[in-house]
């Protein structure tokens, strides 16, 4: 397999980003006419192992190639390597290695951003500074240091010139949403162009990142169960973000625990999921599995806060409105009113109520039974291709309102990882944990422990503020 290279210095105007792409496109399509006499001639056999071949050659040269693109269009790559099972094994498998393994830059122009920044070289502001990044993603790449009072952190420093590129990328709107229409078919890719633009927007400036990761790690802190490292504010800047380092296994090391462990950790993650919506209004919205680090018994930290999206009530009310009416009240007027108010669905669109539940029904079967279930990579598949389908009967009223744009790739990212995890609990009693409608009693040993963290919060006063 094709080892990523180091980055070269990021091309940043919309011409330099489109035509490698382009010439990409070519240089692809060219391999597969010159192949095609040996598919057409070949034996069976032989014709599968051509085509994997060049499926695999092209996959990686995408990848390589968004890699060292970094920003929106990278992004883009890794939305697409983990929300859908049914995309072939090989792109999905190429595309996996942007969520934490893209092509680094240099030591050298990493030292010259934190020169920049931190106003020396970093073997100075650190006691200790390892020069090779253990992290490469859209945006910047992380290293390790230890802090001159002995704190053992975690440094992200942003590719130089990224800023520019994003903007590159923004401008070319046509380019994007073909690429995301191609990748998320069905999808107003409008919507989720703008959304991402200014979530990319936001997500450039680190001391905005530092904010977004003190208020969950605060919220979160002494928690049994989930973690968020606390930022370092006096070695923060708008480039340079600066955080507590864990130490955790990576998600595709936990596929290959016994499926105990994989069912407490995908609980968990469900836990923060649940909490950080009803509860602080606001969710990490790069929910992609390089951000979670696992330490086994569903003890779980989450990374990456860059992405940050909050909820205002008004936004979440007829959400919540909609679960209440599906879930408890078993009122599908209810619920489709809820859509309609929300935006998920036009008001008076000429098709029964029946079909409304049953199009919009599917993403709250986790929910809708009083039972265990297990979430399987089909189940999450289907989830997908019902998000996306284009051809259904509810499509010309139906459509994703840039609110929630954030909100729906949370939602599928979710699915994608606790199908991967096949992840089996009774969702329905975890959830109405979180419900403000229903605030349930603990329904797990996990559940148990988080209502002694709340409790012992509550009474020692702790309880943060919130936004």
């Amino acid at each position: 397999m094709t080892k990523l290279r180091p980055a070269k210095a990021i091309r940043q105007s919309r011409l330099g980003r489109t035509a490698p792409l382009a010439r990409l496109a070519l240089r692809i399509g060219g391999r597969y006419l010159a192949r095609s006499p040996q598919l057409i001639f070949t034996s069976v056999e032989r014709r599968g192992e051509l085509r994997h071949d060049l499926a695999l050659r092209s996959a990686e040269e995408v990848a390589e190639e968004l890699g060292s693109m970094k920003g929106a269009l990278m992004k883009l790559g890794q939305m697409a390597s983990y929300v859908d099972e049914d995309m072939p094994q090989t792109f999905r498998t190429a595309m996996a290695r942007l969520q934490h393994n893209a092509p680094p830059m240099s030591p050298a122009l990493a030292t010259s951003v934190i020169v920049d920044e931190l106003g020396d070289a970093p073997e100075r502001v650190f006691a200790r500074w390892d020069p090779l990044p253990f992290a490469a993603a859209s945006i910047g790449q992380v290293h390790r240091a230890i802090t001159k009072d002995g704190r053992a952190v975690a440094v992200k420093v942003q590719y130089p010139g990224i800023a520019r590129s994003i903007s590159s990328d923004l401008r070319n709107v046509a380019l994007l949403r073909r690429i995301a229409s191609a990748a998320f078919p069905g999808l107003d890719t409008r919507s989720l162009i703008e959304e991402l633009g200014e979530r990319l927007g936001e997500e450039v400036d680190y001391l905005l990142e530092a904010e977004n990761q003190e208020y969950f790690a605060r919220y979160y802190d002494g928690h049994p169960f989930i973690h968020v490292p606390h930022a370092l504010r006096e070695l923060s800047t708008a480039r340079v973000l600066t955080t507590e380092l864990v130490v955790g296994e990576p998600f595709e090391k936990v596929l290959r625990w016994d499926q105990s462990e994989r069912d407490m950790a995908g609980e968990t993650i469900q836990r923060f999921v649940a909490r950080s919506m009803y509860r602080l209004h606001a969710f990490n919205g790069d929910p992609h599995p390089g951000n979670y680090l696992f330490h086994g018994r569903g003890r779980v930290t989450f990374l990456d806060f860059g992405l940050t999206k909050h909820f205002s009530e008004e936004d979440l009310t007829p959400l919540v409105e909609a679960l209440r009416c599906l879930v408890i009240e078993k009122d599908g007027a209810c619920f489709r009113s809820a859509l309609e108010r929300a935006g998920f669905l036009r008001a008076g669109a000429p098709v029964p109520t029946e079909t409304v539940v049953d199009r919009f029904g599917l993403f709250y079967a986790t929910v809708l039974n009083d039972a265990p279930m297990t979430i399987t990579p089909a189940f999450a598949s289907s989830i997908v291709r019902r998000f996306f389908d284009a051809r259904g009967p509810l499509a010309p009223y139906s459509d994703v309102p840039r609110t929630y744009v954030v909100l729906q790739r949370i939602n599928l990212g979710l699915y994608a990882v606790l199908g991967s995890l096949n992840a089996t609990a009774n969702w329905r009693r975890i959830g109405a944990e979180m419900w403000p409608f229903v605030n349930g009693p603990a329904s797990t040993p996990i559940g148990e422990a988080e209502a002694r963290w709340e409790e012992q919060r509550a009474e020692s006063g702790r309880v943060p503020a919130l936004r």
